[in-house]
């Protein structure tokens, strides 16, 4: 399937950043049908027959009163007769047949090319549908971690349903129905000027025109309440999601009638806006019955004087009033449409919105993927880093990990441990580059390769597992998708969980849950661990990998973890010691700063920091 170039999409004067300090302009209606077109165009051929079928069944259309005009001019002459037809006039019953069959062929025709055009262009409208939410997804995957852990995830997801869902709306409203519908009006406007008088067409006219002004100015009034509905809708859809993902808080402190009181609170919101906008709704669509109704009226009562008058037929009456019903149709879902669309702008916008979220961390443009030999070594060299810029989590910390060793970092909460683990993943890049700072592996600065390459070198067992609502041999294959049955069996018995995933009923098919919560912390961890070893990187970060796991199946599962890292680059983030003593070396970090480093021996040695952490949990574990 084709896709839109990035390029199309981004490089627009439309989308250009506003001046520092200064909120981003909203973007014109205009600017963001300009955006989905590209999409659209992709499937030009498509584009153009369809627009053929359409023109094609707006000609049978306006053709159809016509045609009914010469039915009844026909049967005219036998009207009031009671006997029946006059001698001689027997070869009428052959006419009216005749313009039956044609009229029955070109209501038939209408709907073919409508059905036509719409086959023809479903594969270009789904097409445009799926490249926009596609790449909205892998946008947002790109983005940083920063932007995820800021995000309101029920708001996020229900900004993408609604404007996937008006991509669809708009391509098939815009470009096919409110063309036709000037098409068919510019042939009627056609026909009654050259048929009648010009009296038909001004009023015809004038009562377009009033229509479209009406419809515009009342529908950018009520655009305001559709905006609040929106936000609303999605305030609320985000509270019911965040309230049910943190289901077990919620009991744990017995908060049930609170979130209920919240979600309520919006829901009343949100009612009072939709009220607002469907009252606002039934005054455009009375409005708009209004101007079509007294423009009926007018056309008929001037036709039908006129027929009375003896200078127009009946059929000239019939035809006049079938054209009006013609134009009533499409000029009433011509509000809907202009509702529709400006709807669907609105929610296609937010989605556009999410698509340009600038990456905080991007590849070079010149970036190559990481060229890694089988033991690379990693170093840290004066990294200095801030979640944000007032307050910064590491001092010019500077290490290395040799090729094939494992480096140990301890040190209290918040000292900046697992900072260390994702700035090797480059979830955030290091905040002095001008001035040295940055992270190498195998020599190579990590923002001059590529962010898949680095990401596929490493392997991680955080702290805090979180699985996906899957079975459990889905998620352990999660590291690497391509692996075999035998494969996957093989890492969950090193990471000692094989035999109680066999013991379930369901065995490896057994679902997880939502993140997991089916599972245990303990085994959570060792699918995490069963992942990682299946993945078999030349980096390892072990991040807490055992803090979820009672005494016996950590000291079981820390043989595994040493064979796991034997001649690989490995960093272990740790709180409990007694984990990282056979590392090469392990390092104290204490308010973002290296406080001591050396061997377990040399340390304990040193009598320093180390020494003293060492001897309260040896005092924690005797008790």
């Amino acid at each position: 399937m084709r896709q839109a170039p990035l390029s199309s999409v981004f490089h627009h004067p439309a989308n250009a950043a506003a001046a520092p300090g200064q909120p981003k302009p909203r973007r014109t209606d205009w600017a963001t049908l300009q955006r989905l077109l590209p999409y659209l165009w992709a499937y030009k051929w498509r584009v153009v027959l369809a627009l053929g079928f359409m023109v094609a069944a707006k000609g049978a259309n306006v053709s159809v009163p016509l045609l009914l005009k010469e039915l009844v001019d026909t049967m005219t002459p036998a009207v009031g007769r009671a006997t029946g037809l006059a001698p001689g006039m027997e070869g009428l019953l052959i006419v009216p047949v005749g313009l039956l069959l044609a009229y029955g062929a070109l209501r038939f025709s209408t709907s073919l090319f409508t059905e036509l055009r719409e086959l023809v262009f479903a594969k270009a409208t789904e097409g445009a549908t799926r490249s926009i939410a596609l790449q909205t997804f892998e946008h947002l995957h790109a983005l940083s971690l920063r932007f995820h852990l800021e995000r309101q995830t029920g708001g996020m997801t229900r900004d993408i349903e609604r404007g996937t869902r008006g991509v669809q709306s708009l391509i098939s409203y815009s470009l096919y129905s409110i063309v036709p519908t000037f098409i068919e009006v510019a042939m009627v406007l056609t026909l009654l000027g050259v048929k009648f008088e010009a009296w038909y067409v001004y009023t015809t006219l004038a009562a377009l025109v009033l229509y479209i002004v009406f419809t515009v100015r009342v529908t950018e009034w009520r655009t305001q309440f559709r905006r609040e509905m929106n936000e609303l809708d999605s305030s609320s859809h985000s509270k019911a999601i965040d309230s049910l993902l943190n289901y077990e808080t919620v009991k744990y402190f017995n908060n049930e009638a609170f979130e209920a009181q919240r979600y309520d609170s919006s829901l009343e919101k949100l009612r009072k806006a939709r009220i607002k906008s469907q009252t606002t709704l039934s005054l455009l669509n009375a409005g708009q019955q209004l101007i079509i109704a007294t423009a009926l009226v007018a056309m008929l009562w001037r036709a039908t004087t006129a027929v009375a008058a003896g200078q127009m037929t009946l059929g000239d009456l019939v035809m006049i009033n079938a054209f009006m019903i013609q134009l009533y149709i499409p000029l009433g879902f011509l509000g809907v449409l202009y509702r529709e669309i400006k709807q669907s702008l609105t929610d296609l916008d937010k989605m556009f919105t999410l698509l340009e979220k600038e990456r905080e961390v991007a590849d070079a443009p010149a970036a190559q993927p990481l060229v890694i030999p089988s033991q690379p070594g990693v170093r840290f060299e004066n990294v200095r880093f801030g979640y944000h810029a007032d307050r910064e989590i590491l001092h010019g910390v500077s290490f290395e990990i040799p090729p094939g060793k494992t480096v140990a970092v301890v040190g209290p909460s918040g000292s900046g441990k697992s900072t260390l683990a994702r700035l090797l993943y480059r979830f955030y890049d290091v905040t002095n580059q001008k001035e040295g700072g940055r992270i190498t592996i195998a020599g190579q600065d990590v923002t001059t390769v590529t962010q898949a390459s680095v990401r596929q070198a490493i392997g991680i067992v955080p702290q805090d597992t979180v699985l996906f609502n899957d079975s459990i041999e889905y998620n352990i294959r999660y590291g690497r998708p391509t692996a075999t049955t035998d494969e996957v069996h093989a890492a969950a018995r090193a990471a000692r969980i094989h035999d109680f995933i066999v013991s379930l009923p369901q065995g490896y098919d057994t679902p997880v849950g939502e993140r997991g919560l089916k599972l245990s912390g303990g085994e959570k961890q060792r699918v995490a661990i069963a992942r990682t070893l299946l993945k078999n990187p030349p980096i390892v970060i072990f991040d807490e990998a055992t803090s979820a796991l009672d005494s016996a199946n950590e000291r079981a599962i820390q043989a595994e973890l040493r064979t796991a890292a034997a001649n690989k680059t490995t960093l272990v983030i740790a709180h409990r010691l007694s984990t990282v003593v056979d590392a090469h070396e392990i390092l104290v970090l204490e308010h973002g700063t290296v406080l001591e480093r050396g061997t377990h021996a040399q340390l304990l040695a040193a009598n320093g920091r180390y020494a003293q952490m060492w001897a309260l949990q040896q005092q924690g574990d005797e008790a």
